[in-house]
């Protein structure tokens, strides 16, 4: 997926908007009217906030179900207020959020997680009805290598840390990030 400079800018826009007008307690501002086709397209929308460097919220969309639009719209409002790690962002705060948006190919499955590429793949675990994903750059910021990664995402999940070893599912995609401070 090729977006322009400008539609990125209105996806990070977009995701600011709806933060600080939520946090004033108002309504989050309408979807802005775009004749873009690559904003209307469908595609899976996380958003992360950091705060000093820090994790501060990070929720979306795996699946394509909706326009880049609504996914980001939607990502921004709940990895803010609904993030169940974190408390609700504040008006305060919200100056110093930095905003990340994650784009994302649809998941595939992997016959094993020794086809799982570090730094490429975002890795989805799925065992016995439970389920963890971690977006690509999850295992690069923490300089984890796969070993590693696998057994947080199956801490993650509510495994126990080697159960990823045997019997798990591999899910794999790939993202395009849009942040604030590369545009």
């Amino acid at each position: 997926m090729n977006l322009s400079d400008e539609e990125k800018r209105t996806l990070l826009k977009l995701a600011r908007e709806v933060i600080e007008s939520r946090a004033r307690g108002e309504e989050a501002p309408p979807l802005p009217e775009t004749t873009s086709p690559a904003l209307e397209s469908k595609a899976g929308v996380f958003v992360s906030l950091h705060s000093a460097g820090l994790l501060r919220g990070c929720i979306g969309y795996i699946q394509p179900d909706m326009s880049l639009l609504m996914g980001v719209q939607r990502s921004a409002a709940n990895a803010a207020f609904d993030d169940s790690r974190f408390a609700p962002v504040n008006r305060e705060e919200t100056q110093d959020l930095e905003i990340e948006i994650s784009l994302l190919t649809p998941p595939s499955p992997v016959e094993s997680y020794d086809m799982i590429e570090i730094g490429k793949h975002g890795i989805i675990l799925e065992k016995r009805g439970a389920r963890a994903l971690f977006l690509p750059q999850v295992a690069t910021e923490n300089k984890w290598d796969l070993p590693t990664t696998l057994t947080f995402l199956a801490r993650k999940a509510g495994l126990a840390p080697d159960s990823w070893r045997e019997g798990a599912r591999f899910s794999v995609f790939e993202s395009i990030i849009i942040s604030e401070k590369d545009l």
